[in-house]
């Protein structure tokens, strides 16, 4: 299962009828220490670099893109790009994560204004996106793949993945120097990494950085958890102790997370995002709480168990929407006692 929100590096966008299947039970959790210190603080440089505008960029995958001109309709079929164009002052010219998009992160209320791309997220209607007259489509890699030959039948495609905040940065960048808007990308940029310094420092002095945080998604038979390899893990490792890796290089199985085996990490917050299709559906923590596993995990027993914005911290790739997670989670994780 690709999707945008998640992969074993990327997070889970299509959850909507994969399972990820659950892993088996693990052994009982060992006593987890009080006074456990946090990874040493990352050093985040503060400073961003000047930038050129250009039509050509490699991004940082490798891959190269050449326009004719500056991209002016952009249409955003990622998460990533609705937020980097926003942090360049531009709006899509069309998107298929409306939700996101209306993030007060992002556009609000301004951003119903924004036409929505008909059809199911990795399968949008090309008729839907032709019909914007885009000089540029975004989308997301290992997603959006099959889409190439009939999208760049009538504009350049585009595939992003960042796979940590650092890459988010470079795509801004990337885009940043197409469009002509550099100062722009600059400014966001450094606001950024001014952003995750203050956080880096802030939750070291406050001894959040010692909690225990776990971001997970899906349902009570189809776990996922946002891996330290992934875009969303590796930012809060940064802040937190997160440990939580991948689990093989299987996307379909890396992120898959058993009830037995978070409860053997012990974590001190949870953190989850519910994709939620209809009023009767249950959040996942819901759906969760009769489980007599999950009522032993620390987290659940000392009521730190919050359902966050399922777009947010699901589809939101770029530097708006992680520095919002960012804010979010150190008003959710308490102080160390």
């Amino acid at each position: 299962m690709r999707a945008e929100r998640s992969t074993a590096r990327t997070l889970p966008a299509v959850l909507l009828a994969a399972a990820l299947g659950l892993a088996g039970c693990s052994t009982a959790p060992e006593e987890q220490s009080a006074d456990a210190a946090p990874a040493p603080a990352p050093v985040i440089e503060r400073t961003a670099q000047p930038l050129e505008a250009s039509l050509t960029i490699t991004d940082p995958h490798g891959h190269q893109l050449s326009l004719p001109k500056p991209p002016e309709r952009i249409v955003c079929l990622s998460g990533l790009c609705d937020d980097m164009l926003v942090e360049l002052g531009m709006a899509p010219a069309g998107t298929s994560s409306p939700d996101l998009l209306a993030h007060p992160a992002l556009m609000g209320q301004r951003g119903s204004a924004v036409p929505v791309v008909q059809g199911s997220f990795g399968s949008e209607d090309v008729e839907s996106i032709a019909a914007l007259e885009p000089d540029l489509v975004i989308g997301l890699a290992g997603v959006h793949d099959a889409l190439r030959p009939a999208i760049e039948g009538f504009a350049p495609l585009w595939l992003t993945e960042p796979v940590n905040w650092q890459e988010s940065v470079a795509y801004l960048r990337n885009l940043g120097s197409l469009t002509g808007r550099t100062e722009q990308a600059v400014a966001a940029e450094a606001a950024f990494r001014g952003k995750l310094a203050d956080a880096v420092r802030a939750t070291r002095e406050s001894g959040q950085a010692n909690r225990e945080v776990v971001l997970m998604y899906g349902s009570a038979e189809s776990i996922g958890v946002d891996t330290s390899d992934s875009l969303k893990g590796d930012l809060l490792a940064q802040l937190y102790t997160y440990p939580f890796p991948a689990k093989g290089t299987d996307a379909e199985t890396a992120s898959n997370y058993s009830v037995e085996e978070l409860l053997a990490e012990q974590p001190d917050v949870v953190l989850a995002y519910s994709l939620l299709f209809s009023p009767e559906d249950r959040t996942l923590s819901a759906q969760l709480a009769d489980n007599p596993v999950w009522q032993q995990i620390p987290a659940v027993q000392e009521q730190q168990v919050h359902e966050v914005h399922a777009e947010l911290f699901g589809s939101g790739r770029g530097t708006r929407s992680l520095a919002a997670i960012i804010d979010e989670t150190e008003k959710l994780v308490p102080a160390s006692r």
